[in-house]
């Protein structure tokens, strides 16, 4: 019996291709398809803010919804991964894809045996506008590639780097502490453990930071920052900083006089959602 192969090749657009091949051979039983796919991305490419993992998750979702397929939240964020990380080979973790499944304010345990765990936080709305009105993002203007660092980092650990291991392990106790001062509101907390985490990134690998990032770090500095930390792997993209709320556009003004692309953040509830219509 002739089965039709869900292998796409030639195709350019390589996570497309991914979950294309994964979705058809897992949940069609490898029965190809003919479809027309078109995806929009707001972030540039590299940012570090998990756009390319949103997006196989928002694919993924799409395909479950075409095919039927009994996935809930916690699969479509594994399968994500799987296809990203496995199938492609792609260098990441996979915060991002759970992240981009769930939505909301998490704090989420990456467990041994492949277990994960995603928490909502039961964050109150003081503490969340008080957060959010803290916010400003800024892209650097130069995405990077994160394979180069995240390669420095796994053999760090896999050699026991005492450096690198020192600062994994700094990494998962801020993280404990963000929790805690993040539900108690406190921001000068938070910009504390920020700040310790971001020296903490940056004795992982070379390349977290570079003269472009530093530069803007003074700028925001000078303007009020009371901490910051670049978002992904690092070596680029962008750079969030906690900042008292009064002198949040100012330091928004400052940035994008740098050459820098800076806004505010708005806090989303929701994670990947998905619909049909009928036309």
């Amino acid at each position: 019996m002739f089965e039709a192969a869900p292998q796409l090749q030639q195709a350019s657009l390589l996570l497309h291709r991914g979950v294309y091949e994964r979705m058809v051979r897992d949940h069609n039983a490898g029965g190809a398809i003919s479809a027309t796919i078109t995806t929009t991305v707001d972030a540039p490419m590299g940012s570090g803010l998990g756009s390319s993992s949103a997006l196989v998750v928002a694919l993924v979702d799409a395909f479950r919804v075409l095919f039927g397929a009994p996935l809930g939240q916690y699969d479509v964020a594994h399968l994500a991964f799987e296809i990203e990380r496995v199938d492609l080979g792609l260098a990441g973790g996979k915060q991002d894809q759970y992240a981009a499944a769930f939505g909301g304010t998490n704090f989420i345990e990456f467990l041994p045996n492949d277990r994960v765990i995603v928490n909502p936080l039961r964050v109150s709305d003081g503490a969340r506008n008080e957060l959010e009105s803290s916010l400003v993002i800024c892209f650097s203007g130069r995405s990077r590639d994160a394979r180069v660092i995240i390669e420095q980092q796994t053999a760090g650990v896999v050699v026991h780097n005492p450096r690198t291991i020192g600062a994994m392990d700094r990494l998962k106790a801020d993280a404990i502490e963000m929790k805690t001062a993040l539900l108690a509101g406190d921001i000068h907390a938070m910009a504390r453990i920020l700040d310790d985490s971001w020296r903490a990134k940056q004795m992982t690998a070379q390349g977290i930071s570079t003269d472009r990032i530093d530069e803007l770090y003074d700028v925001a500095f000078q303007r009020g920052a009371l901490a910051g930390k670049v978002s992904g792997a690092g070596g680029g993209g962008f750079v969030m900083f906690l900042v008292y709320p009064e002198d949040r556009m100012g330091l928004v003004d400052a940035l994008n006089s740098m050459g820098g692309n800076a806004s505010t953040v708005k806090i989303t509830d929701r994670g990947c959602e998905t619909w049909q219509v009928r036309r």
